[in-house]
């Protein structure tokens, strides 16, 4: 590996684990702002990112031109998006930070399954075992046999089959050749729409102290999202994908200094096991398009 090229790696690496850090940090902002509905959570989670990406929409020749063809899958990557956000925030009022996170982090398992009906990608063998053997580390996770207090945790799962599902159509759109920024504003903006209905009817005030936490919800999450586009443009995602399940660890440490959470045994057990075949799966993925 050449030096830019050993530089550029090291830069991915360091933009990947910024991105952990902030979706980490988001989902603690998530915990800090209190009762509030998931739904009302994810407005203003949303609403920081739908104004950023306006501003770089409005500043290119294209302004909010979608191109042709596209506006199927910006609907559908929204509302599976929107689906595992809104999940995601309510799974993480109700178990511990690092199941939440660990969960969430299932999507790229969900998208090796969506890719098959979305993108017609075949799976391999090696791959189809990477995802049993993590549905098993989640199930360990969730503790079905525990009754109703395992509904959460499913909750968590399908938090990552819809951001899983999400992603697949951003790969979809990216090979169509949508923009990002309105990828993002897009489905920003649909999920803000859908929130408003629910805010309208159902609204609980908050303190100036829980609107600022919001506030800082999305903005960490739009941290987050940049940080992780900058780490693919220095270095393939093949080649540093594996290190944004760091995000696990730093919501552990959250979790056990903010909150005093000490995962269980079993679900430590399930962690490993969900990280070792993201770790397999980001080894097969360099083996197979060459590092």
């Amino acid at each position: 590996m050449g030096f830019k090229k050993y530089d550029n790696h090291i830069k991915g690496i360091l933009c990947i684990l910024s991105a952990a850090f902030f979706f980490s940090l988001m989902t603690v902002l998530v915990r800090l702002s209190g009762d509030l509905p998931a739904i009302e959570k994810s407005f203003f989670r949303n609403l920081v990112a739908m104004i950023y990406a306006a501003v770089i929409l409005s500043r290119t020749p294209e302004k909010f031109h979608i191109k042709e063809g596209n506006l199927k899958d910006l609907i559908l990557r929204s509302v599976f998006g929107t689906v595992g956000i809104i999940a995601n925030f309510w799974a993480i009022d109700h178990i511990g930070l690092a199941d939440s996170n660990v969960l969430n982090k299932m999507s790229p398992f969900f998208a090796i399954i969506m890719s098959t009906f979305i993108l017609k990608e075949r799976a391999t063998r090696r791959e189809w075992m990477l995802v049993f053997f993590a549905f098993v580390g989640a199930m360990l996770v969730i503790k079905p046999t525990s009754g109703i207090a395992s509904l959460p945790a499913f909750v968590g799962l399908l938090s990552g089959f819809g951001a899983g599902t999400a992603y697949t159509y951003v790969r979809k759109l990216s090979r169509q050749g949508e923009r990002g920024p309105m990828i993002i504003f897009f489905f920003s903006a649909f999920s803000c729409l859908i929130a408003v209905p629910f805010m309208i009817f159902d609204y609980k005030p908050m303190t100036w102290t829980q609107f600022l936490l919001l506030i800082l919800t999305g903005t960490a999450a739009m941290g987050g999202q940049l940080s992780i586009t900058a780490a693919y443009t220095y270095s393939p995602a093949k080649d540093i994908s594996v290190f944004d399940y760091t995000q696990v660890v730093f919501a552990s440490i959250w979790g056990l200094v903010l909150f005093g959470e000490i995962p269980d045994s079993v679900s430590v057990c399930g962690y490993v096991i969900i990280i070792a075949m993201a770790v397999l799966r980001w080894l097969h993925t360099k083996q197979k398009y060459g590092s």
